[in-house]
């Protein structure tokens, strides 16, 4: 792990300067919103968790509104396998009995929101941990997932939803009274059950019901690789095709991938999957201007 750079040997003006170039960004975002979905590595190293609040904290008092959507794959396989229950995905997709909906609800709303909401508050915040039942915000039914290769195909994927809409009143409440909110995906049906959804999916909805000026997604890569390894700057939705066709995105990188496109067209102005192992890869997204990770563009 990288260790912090030395900044005592910068001088004064040159300090100044640097902090001077922020100036453009923050004018250009000052009131505008940008969901940030945190997962990945980010969540779990201690130093990269911190370098993460102390983020959004900045980001928040400078006049942009963050909106953390947290996921906990690896958390929630951590407690399965306490529980002798083994974990099982179909195209990027969690099964999820009604034992593993108990889990995933322990894990994401009782656990992993609680600690990002204690980070931020240590950074200097005020987070809110929110789910989908708060304020009614996220409704959804059962996930009717196709097969990629037989559409006509379906999985039964259990207790995984689909987003039927989002109210995001409660966000928006808090959000204008100087709280950060931090929402769990999970979602709730018309017969009050639960439903787990893709983190990534909920971020992007959220990102484009809010009309939200950027949707970040933190990842454990550099962005979207080609077959050699190299990172793809831009995509467009027939690359993104091709990359599915070919393999290229594959897995739990799919739904990602759906979600970013989804937003993009929906009207949010830029969507980036950046590397989340980078320290502080949100201020260097959001008040640089370095090209950083890849941007999903509408057309």
């Amino acid at each position: 792990m990288s260790t912090a750079p030395d900044i005592t040997t910068i001088a004064p003006r040159d300090r100044a300067e640097i902090l001077a170039q922020a100036l453009p960004y923050i004018r250009q975002f000052h009131g505008k919103t940008m969901v940030i979905k945190y997962g990945g590595n980010a969540m779990t190293d201690p130093a990269l968790q911190q370098d993460f609040a102390e983020d959004v904290v900045l980001l928040k008092l400078v006049g942009i509104n963050p909106v953390v959507v947290h996921g906990g794959g690896p958390q929630i396989e951590t407690l399965l396998k306490r529980l002798g229950k083994k974990g099982e995905f179909i195209q990027g997709m969690r099964v999820t009995d009604a034992e593993t909906m108990e889990v995933v609800e322990w894990v994401l709303a009782g656990e992993v929101q609680q600690d990002i909401v204690g980070l931020i508050n240590q950074a200097g915040g005020k987070a809110v941990g929110l789910t989908g039942r708060d304020g009614a915000m996220i409704r959804a039914r059962k996930l009717r997932m196709a097969d990629q290769a037989d559409p006509s195909r379906e999985h039964d994927v259990g207790q995984v939803g689909d987003i039927v809409g989002i109210d995001p009143a409660v966000v928006k409440a808090l959000q204008d009274d100087q709280f950060i909110p931090v929402v769990s995906p999970i979602g709730f049906g018309e017969h009050n059950e639960s439903y787990n959804i893709n983190a990534d999916v909920v971020a992007a909805k959220l990102a484009t019901v809010l009309q939200a000026e950027k949707l970040l997604m933190l990842t454990n890569i550099r962005g979207v690789l080609d077959k050699d390894g190299q990172l793809l700057t831009e995509l467009t939705p027939r690359r993104i095709d091709e990359l599915v066709a070919d393999g290229t995105i594959s897995g739990g990188m799919i739904p990602k991938i759906a979600g970013a496109l989804d937003a993009a067209k929906s009207g949010v102005n830029a969507v980036h999957i950046i590397d989340g192992r980078v320290p502080h890869a949100l201020l260097l997204e959001v008040l640089g201007n370095e090209p950083f990770g890849t941007m999903i563009k509408s057309h």
